[in-house]
């Protein structure tokens, strides 16, 4: 399936801004099953330094500077992207969860030891007494892998209320368990701290999700979103991703922007800014197949 992707950012500001630094990680990532045919960054004002670096995680990560005195800024990011997922993982074959640790701790191959780092906690995924004791229904004796992890979605799917007024990316994850709600970025989050809890490699994707109109209406424009997931990985298969907030294996409607240990890595735009005041900020994404 190929897609076209468009991620426009607009910031209106209520006094001028004399000075901006920001960084980006908007261009789209190329990894198994997803091949990128073109992915651009452009941004008014016009920068007066430009310049992009792939990041410790194998991101690609841009920089800008607006110099000028300005009033607004647009960010926007255009992709177009092939996404051809693999088959389902049969869920029952894979080996027991505990096997996994044994491997992350005497295997030397090079993805096991860069898998290493995902086990650790990072400034969104705290290690808590709460996330591991909520995994361990999931993580029987013996249980195969994946099929834990599945069902570990499934709970987080339906045991947590998808409320977009209930947090921000500043809301802790003690609160997120408390109140049983939250977002995407939230249920990553939460799937983060129990695998890595249970001393598993996981690691935070972020991306997008095509949404499709009721049938016989048209898709409104700038209706899709920036999305949020996260992936285990299995020695020999790599990484596997899951999606607790539709309770889903992502497949061809799932297209990935940039993974990190949480969201802090991957943040689709952040910076500093001199003056502004108060500001106005709109995001419109559009996810489009490309038909032929």
């Amino acid at each position: 399936m190929r897609f076209r992707v468009r991620h426009l950012t607009r910031y209106v500001y209520e006094e001028p801004v004399s000075l901006c630094h920001s960084i980006a990680h908007l261009k789209l990532r190329t990894r198994p099953g997803q091949a990128v045919a073109s992915s651009q960054v452009r941004v008014d004002p016009l920068p007066a330094v430009s310049r992009e670096h792939t990041d410790f995680f194998g991101n690609r990560v841009s920089y800008f500077s607006i110099q000028q005195s300005h009033t607004s800024l647009e960010v926007a990011a255009l992709s177009e992207v092939e996404v051809t997922p693999a088959a389902p993982p049969d869920l029952s074959a894979t080996p027991p969860w505990e096997q996994i640790l044994e491997h992350l701790h005497e295997g030397h191959s090079h993805a096991t030891l860069d898998a290493r780092i995902f086990t650790l906690p990072s400034p969104y995924v705290p290690l808590l007494a709460e996330s591991v004791d909520y995994a361990r229904a999931s993580f029987a004796p013996g249980r195969p892998v994946l099929e834990a992890v599945a069902d570990l979605m499934g709970r987080i799917f339906r045991e947590f209320e998808y409320d977009p007024q209930f947090s921000t990316v500043a809301t802790p994850l003690t609160e997120v368990l408390k109140h049983r709600k939250g977002v995407c970025q939230d249920f990553a989050h939460l799937a983060l701290a129990c695998l890595r809890g249970l001393g598993l490699p996981a690691r935070y994707v972020s991306g997008y999700l095509e949404t499709l109109p009721p049938p016989g209406q048209p898709k409104l424009q700038g209706s899709d979103a920036s999305h949020a997931w996260f992936s285990l990985f299995v020695p020999g298969s790599g990484w596997v991703d899951f999606d607790p907030t539709n309770d889903q294996v992502p497949r061809e409607q799932h297209i990935t922007a940039a993974v990190g240990r949480d969201f802090q890595d991957v943040t689709p735009l952040r910076g500093v800014f001199y003056g502004g005041g108060e500001h106005e900020l709109e995001i419109a994404v559009d996810v489009d197949r490309i038909e032929g």
